[in-house]
């Protein structure tokens, strides 16, 4: 399957160029030569020394950046259902991201599971960690929903088993119902407006969270991505002398 998939990508490479140029002047293909090239740890073994000194600079322009301090965790934060420390800790960024929307925290936080690629370890912490936890460019959306839509889409988060979430608090059973929600400590209102602030990714209606796109009002302000606002948040606090923290709160409860 990799040998094929590799001669599809030549040909498409060969034929974008063949658009390319007959896109300017009355060029035609003649012949198209294709092969087949592993890649595998095979060629760790006879390293080009041309190209290794051709990459060398921008390795250390990249290195220097990725490598950088910008903070230290109290503690090694797992991912996982029903919540997780560091789920907990991204909902959290992101509901109080909202500020630069509405002038205040949403009420709820949103983010899903899968959305986050690693854990964060205990002690330093590196730009190189928070693109190896959050490696899309997945930005923030503010969304406004009525309590009956908002309790559709807490339904959809518990037959997840859980997800990363803030300001509210469920309890599901171990089928994945929603057995009842509280937002801010109250019961939700079905009478009421309520705004989330998730990413763009989820407020599109993917990963099973098509309540969102029902939202009465949407705002994703540009180039607020996840990762940035992260990072921000990281530096922020290690400004303010302190370490990254987070714990577990019982926000999602499963009822055996």
């Amino acid at each position: 399957m990799a040998h094929i998939q590799t001669k599809t990508v030549l040909f498409t490479f060969f034929a974008a160029i063949a658009i390319a140029l007959t896109s300017c002047r009355p060029y035609h293909i003649t012949q198209v030569d294709g092969g087949v090239i592993t890649v595998d740890s095979t060629l760790d073994l006879k390293p080009d020394s041309a190209a290794i000194a051709l990459l060398a600079p921008y390795k250390a322009a990249i290195d220097s950046m990725m490598y950088r301090k910008i903070g230290v965790s109290e503690m090694t934060m797992g991912r996982g259902t029903p919540e997780s420390l560091l789920s907990n800790l991204v909902a959290d960024v992101l509901r109080e991201s909202a500020k630069m929307v509405i002038d205040k925290p949403a009420n709820i936080g949103l983010v899903n599971m899968g959305g986050l690629r690693n854990d964060l370890p205990k002690g330093d912490i590196t730009c190189g960690n928070i693109y190896e936890i959050l490696p899309f460019d997945n930005s923030l959306c503010v969304l406004t929903l009525d309590g009956t839509t908002l309790n559709e889409l807490l339904t959809a988060v518990a037959s997840k088993g859980g997800d990363g979430i803030s300001g509210a608090k469920l309890v599901i059973n171990q089928s994945g119902k929603l057995l009842s929600a509280t937002v801010d400590g109250e019961p939700i209102d079905t009478q009421k407006l309520y705004t989330v602030a998730t990413i763009d990714y989820l407020a599109d209606g993917n990963d099973g969270m098509l309540p969102l796109t029902r939202a009465i009002k949407r705002s994703c302000p540009p180039g607020a991505t996840l990762r940035s606002l992260f990072m921000n948040y990281v530096e922020k606090a290690t400004a303010e002398g302190k370490q990254i923290t987070s714990k577990i709160e019982g926000r999602i409860k499963v009822n055996n």
